[in-house]
């Protein structure tokens, strides 16, 4: 009878307890759907389609910071020619994204501006702009779907075929045809793939594309030795006559970039090929060396 009595007495206790469970999982939801629906669309005030050729990529006296008061990017000069390989170099945190987020237009200079084929990049469409690009990050996007998807992603109107030599030049054929049903299976980020996996199709989708600017953020950061240096070979075809921007934290990597932009503190602080930027033994030639260190 006492217990009987007992578990009473705490049964409003618990239910009340169960409630408030409840509430703060509701008011959470209630946060994230209210983010969700009061999202600003991304304005794109560019009026003109870039449909030719990007010949050049000129940076013209930039200026960016996140906060105002601190100064990042400041009065930066650079031309960047059809073709060219330019290296972006530095420690972590010093800014090296900063500068690929500005030239995709996820944000905007604060002063000066990046023009292609002379036109300034603010009044080119976002969408224009994005398509002349292919990039691969260390973050790898995968979608749930078949992995013919998540390939044709880049290039949805990509027949079979392509998708399949895209695959070849990616190395990731061989490891899809295992897959229970090949292009077939279905994938997702959480389940389905290890993370060398998933990036071999993120690099799949940037040969399918074949774009005129390509963009790579230490791509083959996941992939084991043998399988990287088969997509290094095929990443220097790939490069051939196009123009690249490539972060790169090994520095024997970028040894023939044409141009190589060092960063440091959110700072660029030198800019160079790599035997001038050798020669003023400045912060690059103690980045270059300190590799070698034991």
């Amino acid at each position: 009878t006492f217990l009987q009595y007992a578990n009473k007495f705490a049964k409003p206790f618990n239910e009340m307890s169960a409630c408030f469970s409840d509430i703060q999982q509701g008011m959470t939801s209630y946060k994230r759907v209210n983010e969700i629906l009061n999202t600003t669309d991304d304005i794109d005030e560019g009026k003109i389609e870039l449909t030719e050729k990007i010949k050049d990529i000129k940076f013209n006296n930039l200026s960016f910071s996140y906060v105002k008061e601190i100064p990042l990017i400041e009065n930066f000069d650079l031309t960047v020619k059809e073709g060219e390989k330019v290296a972006i170099v530095g420690p972590t945190g010093c800014g090296k994204t900063t500068m690929i987020n500005l030239i995709l237009r996820f944000y905007d200079p604060q002063k000066g501006n990046i023009s292609l084929n002379g036109t300034s990049s603010l009044e080119i469409t976002k969408e224009s702009l994005r398509n002349k690009i292919g990039m691969v990050l260390q973050d790898t996007w995968i979608f749930n779907g078949s992995v013919l998807d998540n390939i044709r992603y880049s290039k949805p109107d990509a027949t079979l075929e392509e998708v399949i030599e895209a695959s070849k030049k990616a190395h990731a054929y061989s490891f899809v045809s295992r897959l229970p049903n090949g292009f077939d299976t279905i994938i997702s980020d959480d389940a389905g793939l290890s993370v060398g996996e998933k990036q071999l199709i993120c690099i799949a989708r940037v040969f399918l594309l074949m774009p005129e600017i390509v963009i790579l953020d230490e791509a083959t950061s996941s992939v084991d030795l043998m399988n990287e240096r088969r997509i290094v070979k095929a990443f220097n075809e790939l490069l051939t006559g196009r123009t690249s921007f490539v972060i790169a934290h090994r520095l024997s990597t970028i040894v023939n970039s044409d141009k190589i932009i060092v960063m440091k503190d959110g700072h660029i602080i030198e800019v160079g090929n790599h035997n001038e930027l050798l020669a003023k033994k400045g912060f690059y030639y103690e980045l270059f060396n300190a590799q070698f260190d034991n």
